[in-house]
């Protein structure tokens, strides 16, 4: 870094890419607008249409992983004296960082998330399908909606909390996250405590959570949801519902729930409404042929954990009972903390998603600084021109693959994008987040699909190298190459946006072909 910060000086940092972390400051003398931007590709689009009349500052640095990275004293002091904050959201970046950019940013900041405002300028989002297929139902955690209603943004904290509890055992609420570490939400061996038995989401977000249940029997658990729209301030209520489970039974044989709806495979979750105010179930239906979210209020359904959930308590589970005995678990299938949203977040792996997102730059550069409004015209003219050749040399590089070989294998999922514009399928990926962890029956669909497809290369990102040897040890199985990938960070070798679209579709072409 020290180098790459010797060799970046003011004037480069706004017009060549460069994403070393300058200081910003509150009264520029050259009067250039300070801006904060959370990735590198975006703080790079920001410098190539800003010119010689921005300043940027990106906040995750070059090598860093957005998903996971965490803001320094250095970043909050750049996001104070901001006059343009750029951020990505779709919940991309790390909650915490978001957090710290809008409880910092000044409120006479423009503060402008990128995937959501590029829509206006035809930028393409792909839904988020989870298509993971257990032979038990999958629940998980939702917040639905983004809480204006309660004065909540994105940076607010929405609670869902157990506050009532019934049944023949105990229930555990948890999160298996990388190395077997244990996050416990719901827990009633020792009672219910609504102050400790809780989960904390951001607005319109999802996580993944496995449920356990000791003995056979009817529960029910009530859930109360919450809105916390400012740190310091007050929690708002917003719903609660009692669900039932039915654990090891038939719950048609039970006469009191003749009539629910029986949930008992696919994808549900504990759902908090925020724009109904209530607590409900949402089921993604995919009986016509798509995925379709279903809303089910809690007293209308059973969501039913099968005997195909009765296991033995593994070794390292203690806190759901004695090693040997029994245990019905419903299993949150991708193991690791991965709270997300409805929309994947990598827009910028379709280069025309990244003129929409040039094109609302220069819109926002134009709003706070329209003394230089012919210079953001022309500096994004120029560079959308550049993005369009741009988009057809990698289109024309990827077509060099022969059609038979065009299978992309990487560590995490992130490039539908590039698969959709430019004709080149996923055939697998290690986890769907690099926080998450591969089951067994993952690394064994994954090796037999690489087999199976005769697939000559994987590819990995430089940045999670460390964390890649999963992938490693399926290319030494399969006797295939390892080849780099460049998704949402910089490094010495890739340090533009366009120069990282450029490697991916060569590095992609030379493995593949």
């Amino acid at each position: 870094m020290r180098r790459l910060a010797a060799l970046c000086t003011t004037l480069t940092l706004a017009i060549s890419g460069c994403v070393a972390k300058p200081l910003l400051s509150a009264h520029p003398e050259d009067g250039r607008l300070q801006v904060v931007a959370t990735t590198n590709v975006i703080a790079d689009i920001a410098a190539q249409v800003g010119g010689e009349h921005v300043q940027v500052a990106s906040l995750v640095p070059p090598g860093a992983d957005p998903h996971s990275y965490e803001p320094t004293l250095r970043d909050v002091r750049n996001i104070v004296y901001a006059d343009v904050a750029f951020s990505n959201y779709v919940l991309l970046e790390e909650h915490k960082l978001i957090k710290t950019l809008d409880s910092n940013i000044s409120p006479q900041a423009a503060n402008v998330a990128l995937a959501e405002g590029a829509v206006k300028y035809a930028a393409e989002v792909i839904p988020l399908v989870e298509d993971v297929s257990l032979d038990t139902i999958w629940l998980g955690l939702r917040v639905h909606g983004g809480g204006s209603r309660f004065g909540a943004d994105r940076t607010s904290d929405m609670h869902l909390r157990l506050t009532g509890f019934s049944g023949p055992g105990t229930m555990h609420g948890f999160l298996t996250e990388g190395l077997g570490q244990t996050s416990m939400y719901f827990d009633t061996s020792d009672g219910v405590d609504p102050s400790e038995d809780e989960a904390v989401l951001p607005a319109n977000a999802h996580t993944h959570l496995s449920w356990a249940f000791s003995k056979p029997g009817v529960y029910t658990a009530t859930f109360a949801g919450s809105v916390r729209p400012e740190a310091d301030g007050p929690q708002k209520r917003v719903g609660e519902a009692t669900f039932t489970f039915v654990v090891g039974k038939d719950p048609s044989q039970i006469p009191e729930l003749a009539g629910r709806e029986r949930l008992a495979g696919g994808h549900a979750d504990v759902t908090m409404n925020l724009d109904k105010q209530a607590m409900e179930i949402v089921y993604d239906d995919t009986s016509g042929g798509t995925v379709e979210h279903r809303h089910i209020p809690a007293s209308d359904a059973v969501i039913e954990v099968t005997n195909k959930a009765w296991q033995e308590i593994p070794s390292g589970a203690g806190f759901l009972g004695p090693r040997g005995s029994s245990v019905y678990l419903l299993p949150q299938a991708v193991l690791g903390k991965h709270v997300h949203g409805e929309i994947d977040p990598h827009l910028w792996h379709s280069v025309t998603n990244a003129i929409a997102y040039a094109k609302l730059i220069r819109d926002t550069f134009i709003a706070k600084d329209p003394a230089h409004r012919d210079e953001y015209h022309a500096a994004a003219e120029a560079y959308i021109d550049r993005l369009d050749a741009l988009d057809d040399e990698v289109r024309k590089t990827i077509a060099e693959i022969p059609e038979s070989r065009r299978h992309l294998v990487t560590t995490h999922d992130a490039f539908a994008y590039l698969a959709k514009d430019y004709g080149i399928p996923v055939a697998g990926f290690v986890t769907p987040n690099p926080s998450t962890e591969p089951s067994i029956t993952d690394m064994v669909r994954l090796t037999d699909t690489v087999r199976n497809l005769k697939v000559p290369a994987v590819f990995l990102e430089p940045q999670l190298a460390s964390r890649a040897q999963t992938l490693r040890e399926l290319a030494s199985v399969t006797g295939i190459d390892v080849c780099p990938i460049y998704s949402d960070a910089f490094d010495d070798t890739v340090t533009t946006y366009e120069g990282l679209m450029r490697f991916n579709a060569r590095s992609l072409t030379r493995c593949l072909s």
